[in-house]
């Protein structure tokens, strides 16, 4: 994976997030016995109280921040507070209020810490399955296509096209990614998202290229909405973009499956759609995956703007609907050693849980917020409370940045690997690095690409059958929660 190349152009997010490094923090209300002890106090009578909602689900919105593993939660709501003026620590990302919690283990059934495709496979089919396959058996050879489609697991979005559901997916990354691709394909390898990357063994037993699958009815009429990157893989190698050695245009197949059928490339098009009017919306916004959120101009929608046009395309369902909705470059600014870039991209999608959550019925509509894996960011150093999240470690009584043992100040926030990592002696690092929009935190061992982490993901549930959510779960028992609120492959097998 690619090194990530953070804009040096301000632009909105990036100055805001500018306004951070400065060396004060926010002075800081340290409350009083009574009232930590009353707050409390009251947490806990809310909890006694709480209901439980045991209907049965008409819809279901799953978001994934692709990557956003526990330290990536707690630095994404200090940002998220920080930007509002506040010190950080007391803030709440949206989804964090959620009544219901639970760990997630992530392992992939042959790696002990696992990559995107074999946990999207376990969340969509209940079935936890090998590394980088996506929907394929936990038998099934990797990268290899004989049997694979003998064997083949069935996604939720099947279920429900059968069981007369609309279905959609959201994502910030390529639509034929490891996440959103879990949702409606089937594939032992996750990288075959052209026809041009399948080997020969994979075309003589039958395999399919995964963005073509997109345009499969799947149990149903197919995608009701898809929105997010990756158009060079629907379009024909030759056309300046196009990766399809095929020569077939999907987009066009797409608007030709249906008279009513959409399809847009850039937010403005997108905001001109005529959804009461459209039957079927693809929107492909970028060649590959979209921008970064700290570096997205006005060409691009924001993780929010597609959630609520998707929604608002399913609501016309009177059957229901299952909607997923991935952050998908949370994992690639970590990827990079970019904490900004994945952190800006937590804070979008806390955006766009709440603009979820302003739209539907949560006595019908269940909403899961959860990561597929980790990374091995990390959060530490004793900072004092309100200490801006990018910068330098300042302790609670100090007023100039803590020293390491070599003499050198520190950030916060740094990586297990990565890119990032120091060759030779470190640096003594200043406000004017660290404000650097290309800033990478230190790292330990240099890898080009820093690693995922095989630590437990968190898991957020509101709505019908919430309280499932609980405990520590095996991955693919999300499905399962899913399958028992909606009471869905009852109902597709009627």
């Amino acid at each position: 994976m690619k090194n990530i190349q953070l804009r040096s152009v301000a632009i909105a997010t990036t100055a805001l997030a500018t306004s951070l490094f400065a060396a004060s923090a926010v002075a800081q209300d340290t409350g009083t016995t009574e009232s930590w002890f009353d707050a409390g106090a009251k947490a806990v009578t809310e909890r006694a109280v709480r209901p439980v909602n045991t209907k049965q689900a008409k819809n279901v919105i799953l978001f994934v921040g692709d990557g956003m593993g526990i330290s990536t939660l707690t630095a994404g709501r200090i940002l998220e507070g920080q930007l509002q003026g506040k010190s950080g620590e007391e803030n709440y990302l949206s989804f964090e209020r959620f009544p219901y919690t639970a760990l997630v283990k992530t392992y992939n059934v042959d790696a002990q810490v696992p990559d995107s495709a074999g946990t999207a496979s376990a969340l969509n089919t209940g079935v936890k399955t090998r590394i980088g396959a996506i929907n394929t058996a936990p038998t099934q050879p990797n990268a290899q296509c004989a049997g694979a489609m003998d064997t083949a697991l069935t996604p939720l979005a099947y279920y429900a096209e059968q069981a007369g559901m609309a279905t959609g997916i959201v994502s910030t990354a390529r639509l034929t990614h490891a996440t959103p691709a879990a949702v409606y394909a089937h594939s032992p390898s996750r990288q075959w998202e052209n026809d041009g990357e399948l080997p020969e063994e994979a075309v003589t037993n039958g395999c399919r290229d995964i963005a073509q699958q997109m345009l499969d009815p799947i149990g149903g009429n197919g995608l009701e909405v898809a929105l997010g990157g990756g158009r060079s893989n629907f379009l024909p190698d030759g056309t300046g973009e196009g990766r399809r050695k095929d020569g077939r245009d999907l987009t066009k197949e797409w608007l030709a499956s249906d008279s009513r059928a959409a399809y847009v490339e850039n937010e403005q098009r997108l905001a001109q759609i005529d959804i009461a009017n459209t039957s079927r919306l693809l929107g492909l916004f970028d060649k590959s995956h979209m921008q970064f959120e700290a570096q997205r101009g006005d060409e691009q929608p924001d993780l929010a703007e597609m959630t609520e046009v998707a929604i608002k395309m399913l609501q016309k369902s009177d059957g229901g609907y299952y909607l997923m909705v991935e952050a998908g470059r949370i994992d690639h600014g970590h990827h990079g050693g970019s904490a900004k870039a994945a952190l800006f991209d937590t804070v979008a999608l806390s955006k766009a849980v709440r603009k979820a959550m302003e739209m539907v019925d949560l006595d019908e509509t269940l909403i899961l917020v959860t990561a597929d894996h980790s990374h091995v960011f990390t959060m530490a150093g004793y900072p004092k409370r309100g200490n801006p999240i990018f910068g330098l470690v300042t302790g609670p009584y100090e007023t100039e940045p803590t020293l390491a043992e070599d003499g050198k100040p520190y950030t916060t926030l740094a990586y297990q690997n990565g890119p990032g990592a120091v060759k030779g002696e470190r640096k003594h690092l200043t406000e004017e690095d660290i404000a650097d929009p290309m800033f990478k935190p230190q790292a330990l061992v240099p890898t080009r690409s820093e690693t995922h982490g095989g630590e437990d993901v968190a898991l957020f549930a509101i709505g019908p059958w919430a309280h499932l959510v609980s405990g520590t779960m095996e991955q693919n028992v999300v499905f399962h929660i899913m399958d028992k609120a909606l009471n869905l492959r009852k109902r597709a097998a009627d």
